[in-house]
């Protein structure tokens, strides 16, 4: 038998019908665009305070076997950070701290687009691979006092710099916009972590300075990487 052979043609897209596929192409694309976004943010928050967490079990950790004290309140000569961090130096609080935080790559915020990762402690570490302040005068017995958070922080307006920094009770207390969207994370000295609004870590910065080793200090220290 011979073969049928079909005599239609097969007809291509017409122009209005190529358009109107871009169109709900671009149009599906706009829709899934800021999803993906929000789904990222949520995702490095939650990473953030995961990163917290891990820091805080640290710290419990290591004061466990230095007789309840924290790197920041125990002496140099005995293995703590006490003077190093006289001088603002963040840096030694963690690396005191190496062996319990396992890996340098935590102290990150995965939003910080300022700092870099760490490979380790030994080589090269410094603030520059650190995106969390430190309260120098947390300790575990006060667990509502704040122990660390992201330090993308605006002060009275301003921009912190790294150092020392004072926060009295009066402070005007806000995050800036380049990470977690205005919102930020904070560790508490129970080892907990949460996020919170500048409201939020006004309210927990007096919080924190009611419950504080003196009662009715006025500052509150913190370490800027």
């Amino acid at each position: 038998m011979k073969p049928r052979f079909s005599h239609q043609r097969t007809q291509a897209l017409t122009l209005t019908e190529v358009l109107v596929v871009i169109f709900v192409f671009a149009f599906a694309v706009a829709l899934l665009l800021p999803a993906l976004a929000a789904a990222k943010r949520k995702h490095a928050r939650i990473n953030c305070i995961s990163n917290l967490k891990q820091i805080g079990i640290a710290y419990r950790l290591w004061e466990g076997d230095n007789n309840g004290k924290y790197p920041m309140s125990v002496s140099v000569t005995n293995g703590g950070a006490m003077e190093l961090i006289a001088t603002g130096n963040v840096a030694a609080v963690f690396e005191v701290m190496s062996n319990e935080l396992s890996t340098p790559k935590i102290l990150l915020c995965p939003e910080d687009t300022h700092r870099t990762y760490a490979t380790s402690f030994s080589t090269g570490f410094s603030s520059a691979n650190i995106s969390y302040f430190v309260n120098p005068d947390a300790v575990e017995t006060y667990p509502q006092m704040i122990l660390d958070g992201d330090d993308n922080l605006l002060v009275d307006g301003k921009r912190v710099q790294s150092g020392i920094l004072n926060l009295w009770t009066n402070s005007s207390i806000a995050w800036t916009k380049d990470r977690h969207h205005g919102v930020g994370n904070i560790g508490m000295a129970d080892g907990s972590a949460m996020q919170v609004t500048s409201e939020g870590f006004q309210r927990a910065n007096r919080e924190a300075l009611n419950s504080a080793l003196t009662p009715g200090s006025a500052t509150n220290r913190l370490l800027i990487p």
